[in-house]
């Protein structure tokens, strides 16, 4: 992918995407301290300086497009989303992840990040599919994309570690030409 064509801001109504800057490691750590119980089993977002910095080389890799979800109300950072793995040639795909501390849960906020995001991979990337893979307990999430548009394609058994546990994961997917059907 051509730098190039990674946008620094995709701005929304509530919601602007921005990529993390250095200075962003005091709050984001304090944002993913203050939601340590309530991400716990679900998201290993950074808590530690080195954690900040191992996320700041993730989001400049070719491969992805890493965001901080902020407030434009009044820039406060409320969690990440991500494109990983972007591959292109006959496969034009990623994997979506995301994370928001527990006080900007249940507001919306996510719910306009992730479209924001898809906007952002179907028309600026020019992607054909985007997959997220979630445990199957976490309600709010598969609730998050369902609405969004996804559609449940399979199970994957002990799929991704997280805390420290191998989690099983419901594959979900949403498909360009779903995404623009769903617009229009």
């Amino acid at each position: 992918m051509d730098k190039l064509k990674l946008k620094t801001i995709i701005k929304g109504k509530r919601v602007v995407l921005r990529l993390p800057v250095k200075s962003d490691c005091a709050p984001f750590l304090a944002l993913n301290r203050r939601s340590a119980r309530f991400n716990r089993g679900r998201a290993s977002p950074p808590t530690t300086a080195k954690q900040f910095e191992a996320f700041m080389s993730r989001s400049s890799k070719p491969d992805g497009a890493c965001f901080l979800i902020c407030r434009t109300a009044d820039g406060a950072v409320m969690g990440s989303i991500a494109l990983s793995q972007i591959f292109y040639g006959g496969f034009q795909s990623a994997y979506l992840g995301y994370q928001i501390g527990e006080e900007f849960s249940g507001q919306g906020y996510m719910t306009e990040a992730i479209q924001l995001m898809l906007r952002h991979a179907f028309t600026i990337l020019k992607l054909h599919r985007v997959e997220a893979n979630i445990q199957p307990e976490n309600a709010a999430s598969i609730a998050l994309v369902k609405r969004a548009g996804f559609t449940k394609e399979g199970y994957s058994r002990r799929y991704l570690k997280i805390g420290g546990r191998w989690r099983d994961h419901e594959r979900w997917a949403i498909l360009a030409e779903n995404w623009r059907k769903q617009r229009a």
